[in-house]
């Protein structure tokens, strides 16, 4: 029996996987966005829970959702009639748990604002929450210089 049909099998396997992962859109995170990523996910670790991974229409919604509380000037949950499911749902996740965390400060440190959200019971389930698998982040300022920062938690609906 020849090697070539099984070679050839394993050759056209490991291509149809590259293109797969080239297909992927990959998310590009500012240096403030990737700390509160790596903060995130270090709080998590301590709980030994799997780290959040980004996913580009979790950060869709994140980024509109804070854009729009500096906009409008105020930090809330639910803006223009939508709340984070929906907003979630209109950048196209499809979502089994969906949660959000959202804050405003005067350009404080990522390092303060998870601390915030550490030291809220609320914030920090919605960090700790087992069931969550990806994240979206977002952070935009007002005219004001006030910045107001956005995370979206989500697990994908199963198929």
């Amino acid at each position: 029996m020849s090697r070539l049909p099984v070679c050839l099998f394993i050759l056209l396997a490991w291509s149809a996987i590259r293109l797969n992962a080239a297909d992927e859109p990959k998310v590009e995170m500012s240096k403030q966005e990737k700390e509160i990523l790596e903060l995130t996910n270090k709080e998590r670790e301590k709980e030994k829970l799997p780290p959040l991974e980004p996913d580009p229409l979790l950060f869709k919604a994140a980024r509109a959702h804070s854009a729009n509380m500096a906009k409008q000037d105020k930090m809330e949950h639910i803006l223009d009639d939508k709340n984070p499911g929906q907003r979630v749902e209109d950048a196209g996740y499809k979502w089994m748990n969906v949660g959000e965390n959202i804050a405003a400060t005067d350009n404080e440190p990522a390092t303060a604002i998870v601390k915030l959200w550490m030291d809220s019971k609320l914030h920090k389930a919605n960090i700790l929450n087992k069931d969550f698998r990806h994240i979206g982040i977002g952070i935009a300022k007002n005219d004001k210089g006030e910045t107001y920062y956005t995370q979206v938690f989500a697990s994908p609906l199963k198929k």
